[in-house]
């Protein structure tokens, strides 16, 4: 199963939760911002020489923790370099390998979202509870459709809403919310570049997730 962390406005914390879905699926994460990369670096090849056929998909796999990343390159050299033609024969690749793969798309809609939630069975759209984050949530929901790709859940991130306000933004967006609060745990944990359960397994967002892990597993046995 490939799952697409996506949301049109940059700042919602896409990579953060694509990196903790990812240790709860047991999943490979995929960096895929070609141009702004924030999951952890590794060294040795990452996506860019990837892409550029300078290396083969799982020479460029490493370990954040319990968790397998597959990390982006941060040059500008390395970002023209890459083919995006290859993405989807490098995700069904590492697809094989793994099992599970979990994509951490960029912000907006370039073509290289497109080609990401093409790939995609399920898309996870993040946002935050303001008006411009859930119209840029719902412009990427127009666009995974576009792309025959169902949206598996929602994610509202860094908040904390009455249940009346969790169904409008299901409406809105056509798909179940989980709601991840701010906290300390998830800033300490980015800090240390680790998954929030590895830091902190008792805390309220590790148990968001779960339950988000727990949704996007039901998609992939429908």
């Amino acid at each position: 199963m490939i799952v697409a962390v996506a949301g049109g406005k940059g700042g919602v914390g896409k990579s953060t939760i694509a990196l903790n879905l990812g240790a709860e699926l047991d999943a490979l994460v995929v960096d895929g911002d070609l141009a702004m990369a924030d999951l952890p670096r590794g060294r040795g090849p990452d996506l860019h020489d990837v892409l550029a056929g300078r290396a083969d998909p799982l020479e460029g796999v490493r370990r954040v923790g319990a968790t397998h990343l597959l990390p982006c390159g941060r040059s500008l050299a390395g970002a023209r370099a890459a083919d995006l033609g290859r993405f989807e024969t490098v995700i069904e690749s590492v697809e094989r390998e793994f099992g599970r793969v979990v994509i951490d798309c960029p912000a907006g809609l370039a073509s290289d979202v497109g080609t990401q939630l093409y790939v995609a069975d399920a898309v996870v759209l993040v946002t935050t509870d303001t008006a411009e984050a859930i119209a840029d949530g719902l412009r990427t929901k127009r666009f995974a459709l576009e792309a025959a790709t169902p949206i598996g859940a929602v994610v509202l991130n860094r908040a904390s809403v009455s249940a009346e306000r969790k169904r409008t933004i299901e409406r809105t967006l056509g798909a179940s919310v989980v709601t991840v609060p701010s906290s300390d745990e998830v800033h300490d944990a980015r800090t240390k570049g680790r998954p929030v359960r590895e830091c902190a397994p008792d805390a309220v967002v590790t148990t968001r997730i779960e339950t988000l892990a727990e949704t996007i597993a039901r998609c992939e046995r429908q």
